[in-house]
């Protein structure tokens, strides 16, 4: 089979397709994002995602199923004991974790928090508990402009997360205490450490884009790397930097958001000749996933659909998108604002994508990565299993 000129993946970060078998052991019995989202959202209004086959994928049943789908789809299971960013990632890429990251849900030490307030200076922290950033934001958000303490917290996933006041605090300032708190966490295998700067006044407090994510690097190489040395360019779109630490990237752009994401993923299109364009949609799980908002999920899926086809009008004979997830967020579980631990779908699409190619359901997120590295021509080094002959005619 001829290599592939251009490979687009597309991860629509939170779009779940239906529990895993062990969801229940992380209390995600019965979560369905995709269902459940368009259920509680009264549809879904995204005629180019249906065409190709969103609602032949397995487990699905809130969409139609097209008598003749124009794509390929399956779903995929994650093999990694997790449910969070960095793990799903780096399991697409061919880096599967045998041991999940350590979380701190109560909070964290006192050793961690003492060394933190020692190396930055600080008069102290404000929170230290699992939360909702939006809801400590506002909780808290008044005392830390009074006080210049920062606000720490945490959630099921490994991760800190550090909120300052870009005017009050200083956004510089708030990531150098980012970087320290990185060094600090390092020896404790911590997946993330977040900066989460917000503005405004008391009651409209509000983040922005100006998020910046300080990753462990993955413990083992990646599809990422392999294409890397095999001279082939890799321009991660988003936040993909900050999830791989900027290893296996050879150029990188952060985004504001979806729309801002598609917009540079079609520019790309316009001007790479050659390469993986691997691209996080962060909106559907940060705005929506994590707020329990369906009908704001709804309207990004349906914004995300228009501008799948304009990406599509700039793809040549020899082009290829594989659409999927990193884990779910099933925005009708109220009970917590944490991922779900779901499938996640694969959508594919191109001029040599065999129509209605079923690929069922996946072993590993990891068969993704082996799909790109064979589409290119390289012999899949990687854990996972290539479906590439599979979707193509």
């Amino acid at each position: 089979m001829r290599p592939f000129r251009r490979v687009f993946v597309l991860v629509l970060d939170s779009l779940g397709v239906g529990e895993l078998p062990d969801a229940a052991r992380f209390g995600d019995a019965g979560a369905h994002t995709l269902d459940h989202l368009v259920g509680a959202a009264g549809g879904l209004d995204a005629p180019r995602l249906i065409e190709l086959g969103l609602g032949c994928v397995p487990g699905v049943q809130s969409l139609p199923r097209p008598g003749a789908p124009k794509g390929a789809f399956g779903r995929m299971r994650e093999h990694s004991p997790g449910k969070d960013t960095s793990t799903g990632h780096w399991e697409l890429m061919g880096c599967p974790l045998e041991r999940a990251f350590p979380v701190f849900s109560p909070g964290f030490p006192p050793e961690i928090i003492e060394a933190f307030v020692q190396q930055t200076g600080l008069p102290g922290i404000l929170g230290n508990c699992a939360a909702s950033g939006t809801e400590i934001i506002e909780r808290l958000g008044v005392e830390h402009i009074q006080s210049g303490k920062p606000i720490v917290y945490t959630s099921a996933d490994s991760v800190v997360q550090i909120a300052a006041h870009e005017q009050h605090f200083g956004l510089e300032r708030l990531y150098r205490c980012c970087e320290i708190a990185r060094s600090i966490l390092d020896p404790y295998g911590v997946g993330r450490v977040i900066a989460r700067p917000f503005v405004g006044e008391p009651g409209s407090f509000r983040r922005t884009y100006n998020r910046r994510d300080y990753s462990m690097p993955p413990p083992r190489d990646t599809s990422l790397v392999r294409l890397r040395r095999a001279e082939i360019p890799v321009v991660g779109v988003g936040k993909i930097e900050d999830i791989f630490a900027g290893v296996g990237l050879s150029e990188s752009i952060h985004t504001e958001g979806n729309e801002d994401g598609m917009r540079a993923t079609i520019a790309l299109a316009d001007r790479l000749e050659r390469g993986l364009v691997f691209v996080n949609l962060v909106d559907f799980d940060m705005l929506y996933g994590h707020r329990r908002d369906s009908r704001g999920y709804r309207k990004a899926l349906e914004s995300f659909d228009v501008q799948l086809r304009q990406l599509e009008q700039r793809l040549g004979p020899d082009d290829l998108v594989l659409m999927t997830a990193d884990h779910g967020n099933d925005p009708t579980k109220h009970e917590t604002t944490d991922h779900t631990r779901e499938h996640v779908p694969i959508l594919a699409a191109g001029a040599r994508v065999r129509s209605g190619a079923e690929l069922g359901t996946r072993e590993s997120f990891a068969d993704l990565g082996a799909t790109v590295e064979a589409a290119f021509g390289l012999a899949p080094q990687g854990p996972g299993r290539s479906f590439l002959t599979e979707l193509c005619a």
